[in-house]
């Protein structure tokens, strides 16, 4: 009988069991909700792709209407970084050399190369002119390009007023009129007449039919207009004397570059004819005006020629050094993928998961670009194999830039747009 009762007992806790047991196991695929759990290659659920906000459980259009985009369980264990993540084992980052750089903020130098064509100093740049009329009796120098020094003989002129303007002076002196005197020096001084040749007039008292003229500054002969016999008029350009210790370089900005130049800012500039050389100058000064052709503007450089290998109109390849003032986030330049109508980023969000994301650039120089928007400070970018990762993930990159922002904080936003605006300026 005691056999009996636990044998029954046995089996009727046997059943309840077995019971428990097929309750679990038909229970198990479905969620605590209720729902049935969709299988890893089914979407969790359509998003809108302007719209993170905006979800529903089967395809169809968003309010904007757009095509609702599937979000699978992938993306959905991704961090809530939005569609477009993937994610890749070590092994395969390994094996694509894939490397990384930080978004940081920094002055941002530039270089605008552009070219340029040197030219005298005009502000030592001397044109020579008769203030009478006569004939040149003798010309010292021969051809345009001769080198003169201070001092140096350049042409000898006979004029009947330097003639009469002698007499005027020692006709005074013998009357001993010094208000005459004086009036005659002044004329003789008027008409480019020295001192020196004024003293050594009263001092021997003798009128010379022909007057040497010399040169008041060390430099070249240029635009060399007369020969000997040339009757000459005080309209009449003889010659200009240039400097070349320094010389200018005359070169052309974009108008787009035109406000990153000022004034004293690093040049160096390179000859074709001397290769392997390279000049240091500065901006000396930046044209009013545009070119109304062109669209350009003109800016002169200045240069030490000491060694004197610099010659008027040679040209020459220019790059002008501007530092910005103003901080900006930039990533090195081998990190953007620059497409026909979009600039995109691959960015690396750790444990091995990148997303291809939208930005839009501002400046750059030879290493680094002004990033304006779609990056924060301390982001990391693929600067390697980002081309495969953009393959993969480009497809919906453009929500990602916007799940970002919709996450940052008031005060970032805030400064980001802030920092955009002074990008801008």
């Amino acid at each position: 009988m005691k056999q009996g009762l636990k044998m029954t007992a046995t089996l009727a806790v046997g059943v309840m069991v077995g019971a428990l047991l097929a309750q679990t196991l038909l229970q198990s695929p479905q969620r605590g909700s209720g729902k049935p759990e969709k299988a890893a290659d089914e979407p969790l659920y359509w998003v809108a792709p302007m719209d993170p906000d905006y979800r529903r459980d089967r395809p169809g259009k968003s309010p904007m209407g757009m095509d609702l985009v599937p979000v699978y369980a992938e993306e959905e264990r991704a961090g809530g970084e939005g569609p477009g993540t993937i994610e890749i084992s070590p092994e395969v980052v390994n094996n694509l050399g894939v490397r990384t750089a930080a978004v940081t903020r920094e002055a941002l130098e530039t270089r605008i190369r552009t070219v340029g064509y040197v030219k005298y100093d005009e502000d030592r740049l001397i044109h020579i002119h008769p203030r009478v009329e006569g004939w040149i009796e003798r010309l010292y120098v021969k051809a345009a390009g001769d080198p003169v020094t201070e001092g140096q003989p350049l042409y000898a002129l006979y004029s009947p007023q330097l003639v009469n303007a002698q007499e005027e002076l020692l006709l005074a002196l013998k009357r001993s009129n010094e208000r005459l005197v004086k009036a005659a020096r002044d004329r003789l001084l008027a008409l480019q007449l020295t001192p020196e040749f004024i003293t050594e007039l009263e001092r021997e008292r003798k009128v010379r039919q022909t007057i040497t003229f010399r040169s008041s500054q060390s430099g070249v002969i240029d635009n060399l207009n007369i020969r000997e016999g040339f009757y000459v008029m005080p309209g009449t350009t003889l010659m200009s004397v240039g400097a070349l210790d320094d010389v200018w370089v005359e070169a052309e900005v974009f108008e787009r570059q035109a406000a990153q130049v000022q004034v004293g800012q690093l040049v160096s500039m390179t000859l074709d004819y001397l290769p392997g050389r390279q000049w240091q100058g500065r901006v000396d000064y930046i044209y009013p005006s545009l070119e109304e052709k062109t669209r350009t503007l003109r800016v002169r450089l200045r240069f030490s020629n000491e060694s004197g290998v610099l010659k008027p109109n040679m040209y020459a390849q220019v790059q002008i050094h501007t530092v910005g003032d103003v901080q900006a986030l930039v990533v090195p330049r081998e990190a953007v993928i620059r497409t026909g109508d979009q600039d995109r980023v691959v960015l690396a969000l750790g444990e091995g998961r990148f997303k291809s994301i939208a930005v839009s650039l501002g400046r750059m120089d030879e290493q680094s670009v002004e990033v304006l928007e779609g990056l924060h400070e301390g982001d990391e970018v693929v600067v390697s194999a980002q081309f495969l990762l953009d393959s993969e993930s480009s497809k919906s990159s453009d929500f990602r830039r916007m799940h970002r922002e919709s996450e940052m904080p008031a005060g970032d936003d805030a400064h980001s747009r802030h920092h955009h605006s002074e990008g801008q300026s």
